[in-house]
């Protein structure tokens, strides 16, 4: 049989379509920042086997990063509050599992208290007195002091993944997972790695008559627009094209 140009073409279109695909179908512990401990937790936890895995493991839900609160402004009965400042000082209470570090955080305009029961050691070497931190978590009260558990902390200037849209992506994990430090934020950092190598990899499911009849978004920008949405419109956006590929196929 002799191949026109044409059957050229289709041929050489099926074998971008095999690498793209051998591409997402790789073991997850080769994603930088994963290697075979954390691979056999994500597949023993949450089924990650392969980066496409991770890929379509979606947040169940998104936070405005975009308000910092002050001290005084924050109230026990807040979802989620972002705050700048400085601890001032730590304090290891209890002893054996009941443990735990206490870190007094302030601003201008107040203290509040940080707390953690898991990751002790590595906090106390790592986390500094007077330097600057963003903390991010859930407050509550506790003998009438507010106070946050296991917050996300970031010191001023330290360079994150970006971008990561205005809106933080979070994810379900367990609590297996978050005792090997991999909580929603780790995840998250994880599948920002994979959307930076997969850039060009993610091949279209779609045929496009389909896809401009209904106006529908690429799924490769709908996979990362999942991820870190950097409005609403575009997520909703990305959310119809899934779901009508899910009810598609």
């Amino acid at each position: 049989m002799e191949f026109t140009p044409a059957h050229r073409g289709s041929f050489h279109e099926i074998d971008i379509f095999v690498l793209m695909s051998e591409f997402l179908d790789q073991d997850i512990q080769f994603l930088p920042g994963v290697g075979p401990v954390r691979a056999e937790l994500l597949r023993k936890e949450l089924n990650i086997e392969t980066f496409r895995d991770l890929l379509y493991y979606f947040p169940y839900k998104y936070i405005d990063r975009t308000r910092f609160y002050r001290i005084s402004e924050v109230e026990a009965n807040m979802s989620y509050v972002q705050v700048k400042g400085r601890i001032t000082s730590f304090e290891t209470v209890g002893t054996g599992s009941r443990q735990r570090l206490a870190a007094i955080f302030r601003d201008e305009t107040g203290t509040i208290e940080l707390i953690w029961f898991q990751g002790i050691k590595w906090m106390k070497e790592h986390l500094e007195k007077e330097k600057v931190y963003t903390i991010f978590g859930k407050p509550s009260e506790f003998n009438g002091r507010i106070s946050i558990v296991h917050p996300e902390i970031e010191a001023e200037g330290e360079i994150s993944l970006a971008p990561s849209g205005i809106f933080q992506a979070h994810y379900n994990t367990t609590e297996n997972l978050k005792k090997k430090f991999l909580n929603s934020k780790a995840i998250h950092k994880l599948v920002l790695t994979l959307l930076g190598k997969a850039e060009g990899k993610i091949s279209e499911t779609l045929p496009p008559w389909l896809t401009g009849k209904w106006k529908l978004m690429s799924l490769e920008k709908a996979l990362v627009v999942i991820h870190k949405p950097e409005n609403m419109h575009d997520l909703g956006n990305a959310r119809y094209r899934l779901k009508y590929e899910e009810l598609f196929f």
